[in-house]
């Protein structure tokens, strides 16, 4: 009776300082700091895209928005940049992350309040080139965050703050989709949109109480490079810095990624992992405002409800790749969201009822989040402590340019298609990746089983 008493007291005890982590003010900030990136991100995609339908913009055009978002599929080119370069007057006066980082949301700020301003109806390239820019100034503010994320935590912490960062982002999320659809009905869309500019606030406040983070030592590649020049006199001075620092934050991550084995195999399976899903999501607002549901209407159900959908989602994925991996998890989810659209095809069927409506939302974001959940440790795991920024920005990019190509082409399927037809196409969308997934998974058996001493 002792022994399971004692057994109990210990087991209490290490749950309490399993929580204790969440307490620490640093993964606290990281809360903010996913908020502040997820916010941006509906208001050039879901929450525009029903701003434009009511404005009797074309589905073709409405798809073709999608490639509004590029910059945070090309966001590696700059990253490098990000990563080592120093602001003249902001490093100074607040460090080399948090100055990039106030410098971002600075013009997120402005970006933003340019788009509220435009007219979509009668000016359609002016609304495209403000959303253009809130897309590359939060996908700066994403190179930043995620930087800082693995800077300034703890190895012991990582896991706690990778946590905070998904959650808060959904509440980001939820504020620039529920939170704008609701104001713009009230007020209009230019006050939805200074509402929103005014949220990034939140993500600046976090920034000035954080402190800067230690910068990390240099790797062993830029370490052998150093070697390299300082045996090279002629490579001196200004030559030695620059090529120094090209090495370090632009060759070194690149080529340390392509060392794995069919590296090419694993950037074509990132970029088309979420292509079915990224194919219906980007026509879904139209497809919702087309059987005459309200703002109202898809801000309470489609996102206040779909957020809490996701959230458990995402924490049944984890349960899930703890139990039987991480590309059996993948697996899993894939094939989870690739049935989740089932859900679009049974609400076009019965049309406008809000109950529906709940259930497809539901069954995509639980499926979703878990797909997401598998996705996003997949990706963590691929890169090296070194370049965590440049080559997680590398990663996430793929997956971004996959999405934004295919779904420039969900509006104008969905003009040439029913709503049945186009979410049962959607679905195909998912077999690419799980094909290349099999592969990939035959590859990791093959090299489990080589690494196993013969008996």
């Amino acid at each position: 009776m002792v022994k399971a008493t004692s057994w109990r007291a210990n087991r209490l005890s290490s749950w309490g300082q399993a929580l204790a982590v969440y307490r620490d003010p640093r993964v606290l900030a990281i809360l903010f700091l996913g908020f502040a990136e997820g916010l941006p991100l509906a208001l050039t995609g879901a929450t525009l895209s029903v701003w434009l339908t009511e404005e009797g913009v074309s589905r073709t055009n409405i798809g073709l928005f999608a490639l509004v978002t590029m910059p945070y599929a090309l966001k590696f080119l700059w990253a490098p940049l990000i990563d080592r370069m120093r602001l003249p007057v902001m490093t100074r006066l607040f460090g080399r992350r948090r100055g990039w980082a106030l410098t971002a949301q600075a013009a997120l700020i402005a970006a933003l309040l340019g788009l509220g301003t435009t007219d979509p109806g009668q000016d359609l390239w002016w609304t495209a080139l403000c959303a253009v820019l809130v897309a590359f100034c939060s996908a700066s503010q994403d190179i930043v965050v995620d930087a800082y994320r693995v800077e300034v935590l703890e190895e012991h912490q990582q896991g706690a703050g990778a946590a905070v960062l998904v959650l808060g982002y959904r509440f980001g999320l939820m504020a620039a989709g529920a939170g704008a659809l609701f104001i713009a009905e009230a007020y209009g869309w230019r006050t939805a949109y200074e509402a929103m500019a005014a949220l990034v606030l939140v993500g600046m406040a976090t920034i000035l109480l954080c402190r800067e983070p230690k910068e990390p030592p240099p790797s062993a590649r830029e370490r052998l490079i150093a070697e390299w020049l300082a045996r090279r006199p002629h490579l001196s001075g200004r030559s030695a810095v620059a090529l120094a620092w090209l090495y370090g934050a632009v060759v070194a991550p690149f080529l340390q990624f392509m060392e794995r084995r069919a590296w090419v195999l694993i950037l074509a399976f990132i970029a088309s992992y979420k292509l079915g899903e990224v194919l219906a999501g980007q026509m879904s607002s139209t497809f919702y405002i087309s059987l005459g549901f309200t703002k109202s209407e898809i801000a309470t159900v489609g996102k206040l409800f779909g957020l809490w959908a996701t959230i458990a989602g995402g924490l049944l994925g984890g349960l899930l790749v703890g139990k039987v991996g991480v590309l059996r998890g993948l697996m899993i989810g894939g094939i989870l969201q690739m049935v989740s659209n089932l859900g679009y095809v049974l609400l076009a069927w019965t049309g406008h009822d809000v109950s529906i409506l709940a259930v497809t939302v539901v069954i995509d974001n639980v499926c979703g989040g878990i797909a997401t959940a598998a996705f996003v440790a997949y990706l963590s795991g691929l890169c090296n402590v070194a370049y965590t920024a440049t080559q997680y920005a590398l990663l996430s990019s793929f997956y971004k340019l996959g999405g934004d190509l295919f779904g420039a082409s969900s509006g104008w399927l969905a003009e040439r298609m029913d709503w049945i037809g186009f979410f049962l196409l959607s679905m195909a969308g998912a077999l690419p990746a799980l094909c290349l997934l099999v592969w990939l998974m035959g590859l990791h058996r093959r090299d489990r089983e080589s690494a196993v001493p013969a008996q």
